[in-house]
């Protein structure tokens, strides 16, 4: 690598990692009326990413790979940015900022790989009380191999009914690990919604599924499609990995998490935790759902009191008419939280998961 390659890297990527960990904050503290402090609160680390970017075409074509992930990572930071700029000015609503936070997903993705090479990017998909963790970052530096890391299944963008897997790299079959399949909220995609666990599977070593909804969200009325794709994808996972069934949590956002009632109650369900966040909940749900299911059931509800979507008064009424049916609930209330996935929770699901 030469000299002038290494500069422009060096130069590079702390705006970039610094302009993700900006839009990291904005998607967890975004809350309609309060759009102009959050804003004010990342100032503006865009500006110095487009400095620091400009410099990578001009590498020779011996880097065009490494080029293509940096510069697919700066892209797609910078769109997401352009996009609640825009919303900024005036120029666009709530859905235009939703519209823009689908490019955030896409830089991880095109970054990740560069994790093995970099450890500031390594250090990047590690949650914060990890990333000084030595023992940890030994056990990372191996890499993926044919049966670790990032795989998708029928999940390109904009399919359905896929899913999407990541598996610590430190893997090894001889040791099952917890699964964690984690869904998506209405209108998103599995490929996607990876990113919000990644960090944290990482860190504490679980098995990440991240499936997409058959239609355009979960099968929440009507038929239920959904269910015995998801049997499907865990079957299909469990087949290729060593995963342990006494640590299966199924959790998930908005639908997501109203979908991890309407699959996960049922008496057939093998998942052995559920952990809905930031969902709804229908009374009805307790009185369909089996009864044998629900008695000391591990059930995790997170909850945003800011919540404009799902108010916060439905959680408190989910969490009653669960613990009366006799099923083992913790409940956590976010006071800052408004409808928007709480990324800090997940550790603490993980261990809750672990029997901590």
């Amino acid at each position: 690598m030469t000299e002038a390659v290494i500069d422009d890297i060096v130069a590079v990527l702390p705006p970039l990692l610094n302009a993700l960990e900006a839009l990291g904050f904005f998607q967890r503290h975004l809350h309609p009326p309060a759009f102009a402090t959050v804003m004010n609160a990342i100032g503006a680390p865009d500006d110095a990413l487009q400095s620091a970017h400009a410099a990578i075409d001009a590498w020779p074509e011996q880097f065009a790979g490494l080029r293509e992930r940096l510069n697919g990572a700066c892209n797609e930071t910078l769109a997401t940015f352009a996009g609640i700029r825009d919303v900024e000015r005036g120029d666009g609503d709530l859905v235009a900022v939703f519209r823009a936070l689908r490019h955030l997903p896409r830089a991880q993705e095109a970054l990740y790989p560069l994790s093995v090479q970099f450890p500031p990017v390594s250090n990047f998909f590690l949650n914060t009380a990890n990333r000084e963790n030595e023992e940890l970052l030994s056990r990372l530096e191996v890499g993926a191999s044919e049966h670790t890391g990032i795989f998708h299944d029928h999940n390109e963008p904009g399919s359905r009914g896929g899913f999407s897997v990541y598996v610590p790299e430190y893997y090894t079959r001889d040791r099952a690990m917890p699964l964690v399949m984690a869904l998506h909220g209405g209108s998103g995609n599995g490929r996607g919604f990876l990113w919000s666990w990644l960090r944290d599977a990482r860190s504490l070593g679980a098995i990440l599924v991240a499936p997409t909804a058959i239609g355009q969200t979960w099968a929440l009325m009507g038929d239920d499609t959904d269910t015995p794709n998801l049997m499907r994808i865990l079957e299909t996972v469990r087949k290729r990995w060593n995963v342990d069934a006494s640590r299966l949590l199924l959790t998930g956002m908005s639908d997501g998490g109203t979908f991890c009632y309407v699959s996960g109650l049922d008496g057939a369900s093998p998942f052995t935790h559920l952990a809905p966040v930031s969902a709804t909940f229908h009374p009805l749900m307790a009185e369909m759902a089996d009864a044998t299911r629900l008695q000391g059931l591990p059930i995790f509800i997170t909850h945003g009191k800011l919540d404009w979507m799902f108010p916060v008064q439905t959680a408190r009424q989910t969490q009653g008419a669960l613990a009366a049916a006799s099923a083992d609930v913790t409940y956590r209330e976010i006071d800052d939280l408004s409808h928007a996935y709480p990324r800090e929770i997940n550790a603490e699901l993980l261990e809750w998961l672990n029997g901590g």
